[in-house]
């Protein structure tokens, strides 16, 4: 099908004339995707042709700005394309992403193994100090350049042709890993009569230590059923691909390759890292351990429980709250009447005023593509277009698991209009039932205001180039704005804004501020130990050189082991259900989450010194973090905020350890 033939009927061919360039979702029907990311697969190999044909010498213009205004048809459709297999994945939405992928594999290794394309940019690269570019230009030349030079151009003819059937299928196998998930997510889903979402809060409440065993057997086995959805050969097919294509790019595993260009540099710095804050919060989780097993010798007393229980992982949960009901008089039932979901949503709007003075405006009649989509119109202090948030909050059978952020529209900057972000946040928080609201847990309420971070990180984008716009960072790096945005969730000047009774109006009383306050550093021992085991099973996984004789569940166990993991707790995700490397991007990359802790800790500690609500230190966070996306080196961005490097007991102060 041709670009012509079906411009007057695709959406997505032509520029949305909907509100603030808001994806046009009603016009979108499942017939559309594949033409057009037919028709963007055309465009943009011609505009590439183009760069390649012109006869002037290469130039930052005519090549780099060139390559960034290449392919909005793909832009559009693979915006709404892969948002919506997250959001909302159909059973025959899943059949065209399976279609699209190999598509767009082989039209991504087309452009980076494109010698003569290459060429070009290899004359630029290699005069890059002597062609007068500022950062941000010499940020998408490297990025550009590297895009090349990770995905094999020096390649021989072979090689590169091994190299792209490692890509098609990497691609392939991480999507089925992602359907296979949601698979057991439902199925778990179906057996308990509980989401995934809310296994965390069922494990708290439920008094049948039966149960809570079964559903944590159950909720730790996902993916290692022997049934459909086991995705044990699956990873280690994924295994064998990365370690090929790393064998063919010259390095040792997986994780050098990955993690060469990101801020840690070496495996062996990660692994470094993480060894640092396992040892600490595996101590202060076995004092957790003591507390708890306080309350179980009472329920042994009482008859609840057998002689000689002792806490196993499906206790921890339930006891954790009793201990944190015992110390600190604090139930998780008493203050979630206070956090109705478009309360902590509007305090997190409200934050965002009183720091850099943006402003909300509720968005009605948008095209969305679901019922349980908000829009709503972000402007700057001095009224100055910014950008559009959607939010997504509630669960449904289609919906993967978790809690992200994503694009819609990129921030960029093309022949000289600015065309600013539509994005979305998406959670799985408790839906309103029975006339009672949305009302989150402690831990939902910081990740609300996470994925705030996230948005803002592309909503203040202020690039020029859409390859270093927003959260196109190092992966390292693109923590740092989510997670300093947990810092103001439960201060109480902050609480005091938005945590409202339901019911009644009323502002959450102090003394349960006090509480939440007290209690902020309980149970980082077992929070940081299961975070800093998955980190450490993840990088594991990447420094293998081979997966000959390696059985899945038996190499998880022996890095368990290894790292001096107790009983009591398993990696916050185990090897079968580890979504974020195995379908999400994070591979070698979990670690990532602890890293931006030190900085956003470290970050955080200077609004403590200041005000947390100073201005001059906002706007600097804003101008040199928010806005800068990855136009700079990461760590030149954090200095320039900080005043000097990040201190790395930043992170063990904040956590208690």
């Amino acid at each position: 099908m041709t670009l012509m033939s079906c411009n007057n009927s695709n959406p997505f061919l032509s520029d949305w004339t909907t509100p603030y360039s808001i994806p046009d979702f009603s016009a979108v029907q499942e017939k559309h995707y594949i033409p057009a990311v037919e028709a963007g697969i055309a465009q943009q190999e011609a505009e590439i042709q183009a760069i390649i044909d012109n006869q002037e010498a290469p130039t930052f213009a005519n090549v780099v700005e060139a390559y960034e205004r290449s392919g909005a048809i793909l832009d559009r459709v693979m915006g709404v394309l892969f948002n919506l297999a997250e959001t909302d994945g159909t059973e025959s939405l899943q059949k065209i992403v399976e279609q699209a992928l190999p598509m767009l594999s082989v039209h991504s290794d087309n452009i980076s193994m494109n010698p003569a394309f290459f060429a070009k940019v290899e004359v630029l690269y290699n005069d890059m100090e002597n062609l007068g570019l500022n950062q941000e230009q010499k940020m998408a030349l490297k990025k550009l350049y590297n895009g090349f030079v990770n995905n094999g151009i020096a390649l021989g003819e072979a090689e590169q042709a091994r190299m792209r059937e490692i890509n098609m299928e990497l691609s392939s196998l991480s999507n089925t890993f992602g359907n296979m998930l949601l698979a057991e997510n439902n199925a778990f889903a179906e057996e308990f009569g509980v989401a995934i979402s809310e296994y965390g809060e069922a494990m708290a409440a439920t008094d049948d230590r039966a149960l809570r065993e079964k559903m944590f057997k159950a909720y730790a086995s996902r993916g290692n059923n022997g049934n459909e959805n086991d995705t044990k050969d699956l990873i280690m097919k994924m295994m064998a691909l990365r370690i090929e294509k790393a064998n063919l790019l010259g390095y040792e595993n997986p994780a050098q390759m990955i993690l060469h260009d990101k801020m840690a540099g070496t495996p062996e710095a990660v692994d470094t890292f993480l060894a640092g804050i396992m040892a600490p919060a595996v101590k202060k989780a076995q004092e957790e351990i003591v507390d708890m097993q306080v309350i179980m010798d009472q329920d042994i007393k009482a008859g609840l429980l057998p002689a000689g229980s002792k806490i196993e992982p499906w206790d921890w949960a339930y006891y954790t709250e009793k201990v944190r009901k015992a110390k600190y008089a604090l139930d998780e039932e008493q203050t979630k009447p206070y956090f109705q979901m478009e309360n902590v949503r509007q305090g997190v709007f409200d934050l965002t005023t009183k720091l850099w003075g943006l402003q909300y405006e509720k968005l009605e009649n948008i095209p969305t593509y679901h019922a349980d989509v908000e829009g709503f119109k972000v402007t700057d202090a001095d009224g100055s277009y910014i950008g559009v948030i959607l939010t997504d909050y509630f669960p449904r059978s289609t919906k993967r698991g978790g809690a992200w952020m994503n694009n819609f529209v990129n921030q960029e900057v093309v022949n000289g209009q600015e065309i600013r972000p539509v994005i979305v946040n998406v959670g799985n928080f408790a839906k309103p039932v029975d006339g009672k609201p949305s009302l989150l847990t402690l831990d939902q309420v910081e990740t609300l205001f996470h994925e705030y971070g996230h948005a803002l990180h592309g909503l203040l984008s202020q690039c020029t180039y859409k390859s270093v716009a927003g959260t196109s960072v190092a992966r390292d790096f693109v923590e740092l704005p989510s997670q300093i945005m947990e810092n103001w969730a439960f201060q109480p000047e902050v609480l005091e804004g938005y945590a409202r009774h339901y019911e009644t109006g009323e502002v959450i009383p102090a003394e349960l501020v006090d509480k939440i306050t007290a209690a902020g550093t309980f149970n980082q021992g077992f929070m940081t130990t299961e975070l800093a085991a998955a980190s450490i099973l993840d990088l594991k996984w990447h420094m293998l050189e081979s997966v000959e004789g390696v059985d899945p569940m038996a190499f998880e166990a022996q890095a368990c082991a290894e790292m001096g993991l107790i009983d009591q707790i398993i990696p916050r995700y185990r090897s079968t259900y580890f979504a974020h490397i195995f379908s999400g991007g994070y591979s070698a990359g979990y670690y990532s989450y602890l890293w931006a802790e030190v900085l956003d800790k470290d970050a955080f500690e200077l609004f403590m010194e200041k005000g947390i609500f100073d201005k001059e230190t906002a706007t600097s966070f804003r101008q040199n973090v928010l806005e800068k996306g990855g136009s700079d080196e990461p760590m030149d961005l954090y200095r320039r905020f900080r005043g000097a490097d990040p201190d790395p007991a930043a992170l063990t102060r904040a956590r208690g350890l």
